[in-house]
């Protein structure tokens, strides 16, 4: 039978020392067993009992709970390697880099942590970004002994920047995994206030901007990713992750491997954009990727980004252009055709349909039943 009761571990720093937090909701039984354990104190700061962090003590509390209360340690064992499923990393393009004047670099365990869990490429290449950007504003001192005040200074200067809401989110998070992950402190920032996430409508082109755009690309090349992006819904990412074989011409789709979340999905391919591709194949030849750039590797984020800013200014799109905006007007434009939305979440890789559910704000389709009240 399966145990009802469960106590979540937490690590906590109190008082400079690490301990074992013990969270379960009240019951006489787990209080009972909770009092008997050796030194163990109340934490008034987490609402929580707490004992000393050592082995005998957190053998203590799987042998006294054994067969009354599941321990759940997801929270505590923070070595688990949180996406498996990820391929293993390697950061030496960090470590490799060119020493800077003035420059501290992210450090050595920061990395290694991040090699271990196996973060996704793009998490770690922001992570260590925002990160060497946080203990740069304090170059002078060391990160270990910075305190919330500090972190806070930093957060404002960022918010006074104009920085998005996303990115200090992104900035605590990078800040977070250092003391909580690297150094084993979870509850040292606790209190910090992260901002309220934004509620923006997703931008969106018309179909007519879309084929502009398309039509000022420069070159076959940059027209197939372009046209790819939008007629498949892609993540620019993802575009860029595509190999030749991800291309299935039979079935008339496109296959995405270790997309957002390490899920694989196929979306639609358009029979206009295989054509192009057809065309595009025989002049480049790419080997591996879909897309290559020097030397056979993956082509640039920030090339598909100029060659959309570039074709969308030619196309007189006044709009600042993304390649997600891309992604966005791909489903909304299905919306307003009559695409079951269960249907676009499955194209879009979306868990839920409730984060589908915003283009509904933006389609045309339920709003042109309005009738015109000035008529």
């Amino acid at each position: 039978m399966q145990l009802q009761k469960s106590i979540t571990l937490k690590h906590l720093l109190i008082n400079q020392k690490k301990c074992i937090g013990l969270q379960f909701n009240t019951n006489k039984i787990i209080q009972a067993l909770v009092n008997s354990l050796p030194n163990v104190s109340w934490s008034k700061e987490f609402g929580v009992f707490y004992v000393s962090n050592n082995k005998n003590n957190l053998d203590l509390i799987y042998k006294t709970f054994h067969g009354v209360a599941w321990i759940n340690g997801n929270y505590f064992f923070s070595d688990k390697i949180i996406n498996i499923d990820n391929p293993e990393l390697n950061l030496d393009r960090f470590r490799n880099r060119k020493p800077k004047d003035n420059f501290k670099p992210c450090p050595e365990e920061y990395l290694l942590k991040l090699e271990l869990k196996r973060y996704s490429d793009n998490t770690v290449r922001n992570y260590v970004s925002c990160f060497e950007s946080f203990i740069n504003y304090f170059y002078d001192k060391d990160p270990i002994t910075l305190n919330e005040i500090d972190v806070r200074k930093y957060l404002q200067k960022l918010i006074q920047e104009g920085k998005s809401n996303s990115y200090v989110n992104l900035a605590v998070n990078s800040i977070k995994f250092f003391y909580e992950i690297v150094h084993g402190m979870p509850n040292r920032f606790y209190s910090i206030e992260r901002p309220r996430k934004e509620k923006k409508l997703p931008e969106v082109l018309s179909k007519e901007e879309i084929i502009k755009i398309i039509n000022s690309t420069n070159n076959n090349k940059h027209k197939c990713i372009v046209a790819l992006l939008y007629s498949s819904g892609l993540r620019r990412g993802e575009l860029l992750s595509l190999k030749v074989t991800d291309i299935d011409s039979k079935r008339m789709v496109v296959k995405i491997n270790n997309a957002k979340g390490n899920k694989d999905r196929i979306s639609i391919l358009s029979p206009s954009i295989l054509k192009d591709l057809q065309l595009y194949y025989k002049e480049y030849r790419p080997k591996e990727y879909l897309f290559e750039g020097q030397n056979g590797s993956k082509y640039s984020a920030t090339s598909v980004l100029k060659i959309i800013s570039v074709a969308a200014k030619k196309a007189g799109i006044l709009k600042k252009v993304s390649p997600h905006m891309l992604r966005h007007s791909f489903a909304t434009h299905l919306l307003e055709n009559g695409t079951d939305i269960r249907h676009i979440q499955l194209l879009l890789g979306h868990s839920s349909t409730k984060t589908t559910e915003i283009y509904t704000h933006v389609a045309n389709r339920s709003f042109m039943e309005i009738k015109d009240l000035l008529s």
